[in-house]
Formats: structure tokens, C-alpha cells, sequence
């Protein structure tokens, strides 16, 4: 049986085509990571959320064990975790994200900026 916790991640990641968990929010991102991701994100022009785990150690935990992945932040694209911003740079150098997130969010999706 799941827990409200798990419960209350899936229902996150399912109500976001990205989602990032991380340190701080969108616009008051508390680490560097978390602030890189979001400037990561923010030049493709396609709506996301940050969830703020900062203080919330059980949710990190779980989130820990849901992703095999310890650190933050975490990114969810289409439902999919993808791991931080060092995955998802070797991708974007693979010219693997575009098509990722224009099949998340349809063809005519947002543009690049």
C-alpha cells in the first residue's frame, strides 16, 4: 500500500509535463543546481514546476527511493524521471531533449527561445 507521500508525488508528476523537485521554487531557487535546471528549462519556452523539497526530508526520501537517485534536483518529463541537469546536458548535446519535450507537449508545443 502506498502513502500519502507517494500518492501525493505521483499526482505531481502526473498534473506536469516537467516537473523539477528540487531546492527553492522558480523564482527563489535555493541552490545552484535547482537554478541551473530551471535556466535549463526556461530557454525551451515550455511550462514546468518546481516543487520545493527543500525542508521536506520525507518526501526527499521517498522521492529518493521512488528514483534510485539521491541528490536534487529531480526531473520528471512526460511522466519519465531523467535524473538532474548533468543527464539532461549530455542529452541536449545528443539532440535528444527537443524531441522529447515536443512529443510531451505536441509538435506545435512551445518554441525555443
Amino acid at each position: 500500500m502506498e502513502n500519502n507521500i507517494d500518492e501525493e508525488i505521483k499526482t505531481e508528476i502526473a498534473k506536469n509535463k516537467i516537473l523539477i523537485y528540487g531546492k527553492g521554487t522558480k523564482s527563489m531557487p535555493m541552490c545552484g543546481f535547482t537554478k541551473e535546471t530551471i535556466v535549463f528549462f526556461d530557454k525551451y519556452g515550455h511550462d514546468f514546476e518546481v516543487v520545493d523539497v527543500l525542508r521536506n526530508m520525507e518526501k526527499r526520501e521517498a522521492l529518493s527511493k521512488m528514483t534510485n537517485w539521491p541528490t536534487l534536483p529531480k526531473v520528471f518529463i512526460d511522466g519519465q524521471f531523467y535524473g538532474d541537469t548533468d543527464i539532461l546536458d549530455e542529452m541536449e548535446r545528443n539532440g535528444e531533449v527537443k524531441p522529447l519535450l515536443d512529443k510531451a507537449f505536441g509538435a506545435a508545443g512551445g518554441e525555443e527561445k
